[in-house]
This record gives C-alpha cells, sequence and structure tokens, in this order.
C-alpha cells in the first residue's frame, strides 16, 4: 500500500518535472517511502506502549530524542516490517531497560562522561548519518546538522546529569547512547547500509 501511494505520488513529480531523471525519481520515492511509511510505524509505537503500560516514557523519549535522530541521522532498514520492529525496540527497550537499571552517582557521572566523549566523536566522524537512497551532499547542510548533533547531544546528557528521577534520566542517556550507535560504520555494516558519501563522492556546496 505504501509503495503504491509513494509511486503514484513520484510519477505525479515526473509529471510536473520532466527533467528529473530515474536515479533523482528512486531518491524521491524512497524519500517519501519513510516520509509516509512513518505515519503507521509511529502509530504502532504508540498503540504497543500503551499496551505495555510505558506511553508516557516512550512518548517523553520520542520527543526529547527527535533533535538528535533528526540531526544526526542514522542507518534505514530496509523493509517497513522491518523499521516498524527496530523503531519499536529501540524506543520500548530503551524504556525497559532504565526503568531496571539504578546508577549511583558515580557511576552515573563516569558513564555520562565517556558517553559525551564517544559520542562527540561519533560525531565528528559520522554525523550527519545520510544512507544512499536519502544523501545529504550539499556541505553547508551537512556542518549545520553536525553542529545541531552537537548541541542537541551535549544538552541531553547535561539534562540526566541534572535530571534526579531515575528512569527519566536513564531514558535520556541511554537513548542519546543508542542513537549514537546507529550512525556508527559497525552498524551501517550490520545493516548493510552505505553512506550517502560512500555512494555520490564528495558533497556540493
Amino acid at each position: 500500500m505504501i509503495d503504491t501511494i509513494c509511486t503514484f505520488l513520484t510519477n505525479r513529480i515526473r509529471k510536473e518535472m520532466p527533467e528529473i531523471d530515474d536515479e533523482r525519481a528512486e531518491v524521491i520515492n524512497y524519500g517519501l517511502q519513510n516520509i509516509v511509511g512513518e505515519i503507521p510505524k509511529i502509530f504502532l509505537l504508540f498503540i504497543i506502549s500503551f499496551i505495555l503500560g510505558m506511553l508516557k516514557e516512550v512518548l517523553f523519549m520520542f520527543i526529547v530524542l527527535t533533535p538528535y535522530r533528526g540531526a544526526s541521522g542514522g542507518f534505514h532498514l530496509k523493509t517497513h516490517l522491518g523499521c516498524i520492529i527496530g523503531t519499536t525496540v529501540f524506543y520500548c527497550g530503551t524504556v525497559l531497560l532504565s526503568q531496571h537499571v539504578i546508577l549511583e552517582d558515580i557511576t552515573k557521572y563516569i558513564l555520562i562522561g565517556i558517553s559525551w566523549i564517544f559520542g562527540m566523536f561519533m560525531i565528528k566522524l559520522y554525523a550527519p548519518a545520510d544512507t544512499e537512497n536519502v544523501p545529504i551532499l550539499s556541505k553547508n547542510d551537512r556542518k549545520k546538522k553536525q553542529i545541531i548533533a552537537y548541541i542537541a547531544y551535549s544538552i541531553g546528557l547535561i539534562a540526566a546529569l541534572l535530571i534526579q528521577d531515575n528512569v527519566i534520566s536513564n531514558i535520556v542517556l541511554f537513548g542519546n547512547l543508542l542513537q549514537t550507535l546507529t550512525i556508527t560504520k559497525l552498524a551501517y555494516r550490520l545493516t548493510k547500509n552505505k553512506y550517502g558519501y560512500e555512494v555520490y563522492g564528495d558533497a556540493s556546496v
């Protein structure tokens, strides 16, 4: 259903803009699939989290993590079903982990410090982590997103440090840390993704 809708929209766009070639149309179609596919994915995520009794926590994590996820990027799973399952495991799994882990003050400080150093290094190397189907080719766009990623990640870890509620603090910390893992070279290899720059070469201005 999603594929049919996106193919229809892509064909309409090509009809209005004949200069779009097959390769560019593929990119547009993939982008539309990501956008249209987000709606049922998010809907199902909230239904499942409600059933599991963690809707408020998942909704909190979703809102708090959106700026960093949007700026840092990350791999994409190949199918809509895989994406739905991966997203649900990511959010519900993080909340479940956060509810069962208690970090003492010194342990929490050390973990946040290590996470910040690791995150800064990964952002420098890989953010924004695009894909071959939805590449970010503009150097200016890449620079802006990288700066936002630095800021969002740092704010997130500072918040995790200051928040007194153990579960909420853990959600912010673990959510940011796990999102950082999704942009790494290892994560891309395991999911058989390629960065946009690997396919298209250097970004343009």
